[in-house]
């Protein structure tokens, strides 16, 4: 019997091509199973018996939507099913989807920035296999929270290699990407001035020459007093979690000496940020000195606030993995199911964070979603 609504994350989801031999034995269709597994990580689902216990719990509001001619499928077809989807054309339909249902905003200059970084999931590991803990690059729209992809790698010191993958599933025209040091390389900046971007880039000694000729060159210009005005200034303040954080950000055009080899494709700017912590309870004080190099002009409120807008990957998703999605608690063994669980942690996250119907964090919204059908049905369903 055919379902009685319309819904585009079924739409989106049915279009997701199933790796199973098609024989007369396939009890479930991929639609369900998939449809079903996303709702279930959205309302708090941890693993796949927790799943099909929501399945079962949720059978006749999935009716509405779903076929289900053999019923809600066990946790065994869970598993099985997500060990087997590809992992690339699972998140191509489900962002292709995430980012046809986002919520209009206003446009701002932050919209543009795509903060890339890695995160371990750190129980995923596998001794047997002789296999480390997944390594998931995600790159994250701080500014929408919104997740724009994701590529798995097997270890923290291959994301020099996951980068260029992760960038070439992106639609960089006119997007500013920042990313910390471990994907400051020349290559990776020059694929993204290719597919019309621009980079902000974390520079430490992992670039021994650049980061050596950018601290004298910053040394020299202060030591001058700014006399011939090259430095320009952008000053941040900002109080909370009980200590007040000063942040000055100095930006300057990148000299000629340092552009002439032309190792660094589009290179325009150098940046530091000169941070300062003050803990209010003790009055103790912290510094920290950061460089970056960009290829956007020398604006120092613009450059300020792309390095600020980094911070939003760590602060707006992975730390919410960790805290509302358990996700460094994952136990799963399969590579593909942990990345395809993995990608529907980080939509979930992005549903959840734009909703604002409902003034609670992120990990109520989602308790709410499992309690309230009408919210969930608000969140994922969109029916026509």
């Amino acid at each position: 019997m055919a379902a009685k609504e319309r819904s585009k994350l079924v739409e989106a989801l049915a279009a997701v091509p199933d790796p199973r031999r098609q024989c007369k034995n396939l009890r479930h269709a991929l639609v369900d199973v998939l449809t079903i597994g996303f709702c279930a990580v959205l309302c708090g689902c941890e693993d796949f018996v927790e799943i099909a216990e929501f399945g079962c719990a949720k059978e006749a509001f999935f009716r509405r939507f779903l076929e289900l001619a053999n019923g809600i499928p066990s946790h065994d077809t869970f598993r099985r099913v997500f060990q087997a989807v590809c992992p690339l054309a699972l998140q191509q339909w489900l962002i292709a989807w995430l980012q046809g249902v986002r919520r209009p905003t206003e446009p701002s200059a932050d919209d543009t920035v795509v903060a890339i970084d890695g995160k371990t999931l750190r129980r995923t590991f596998d001794r047997a296999k002789g296999l480390g803990a997944l390594h998931l690059v995600s790159a994250w729209a701080s500014a929408n929270g919104l997740t724009l992809g994701q590529v798995a790698v097997d270890a923290k010191s291959n994301e020099i290699t996951a980068i260029p993958q992760l960038l070439e599933l992106l639609d960089l025209k006119d997007c500013v990407v920042t990313i910390d040091a471990a994907g400051c390389q020349k290559e990776i900046a020059a694929r993204i001035v290719d597919k019309g971007g621009d980079y902000v880039l974390a520079l430490k000694e992992n670039q021994p020459t650049l980061y050596e000729q950018v601290g004298d060159y910053f040394a020299k210009e202060f030591d001058q007093d700014n006399a011939d005005g090259k430095v320009r200034c952008h000053r941040q303040v900002e109080t909370g979690h009980g200590r007040t954080e000063t942040r000055h950000t100095f930006v300057v055009k990148a000299p000629q000496a340092i552009r002439a080899s032309g190792l660094w494709q589009a290179l325009a700017t150098l940046v530091i940020v000169v941070r300062e912590s003050v803990d209010r309870a003790t009055s103790k004080s912290t510094d920290e000195v950061r460089y970056f190099i960009s290829s956007l002009p020398a604006k120092a409120r613009r450059l300020a606030n792309a390095v600020r807008q980094h911070w939003g990957i760590e602060n707006g998703l992975h730390w919410v993995l960790d805290v509302a999605f358990n996700e460094d608690r994952m136990r799963q063994r399969d590579r593909k199911a942990i990345e395809n669980l993995a990608l529907l942690n980080r939509l979930a996250v992005s549903l959840l964070r734009q909703d604002k119907t409902v003034k609670a964090g992120v990990k109520c919204k989602r308790k709410r979603a499992g309690w309230n059908e009408d919210y969930l049905l608000h969140l994922s369903f969109d029916s026509d």
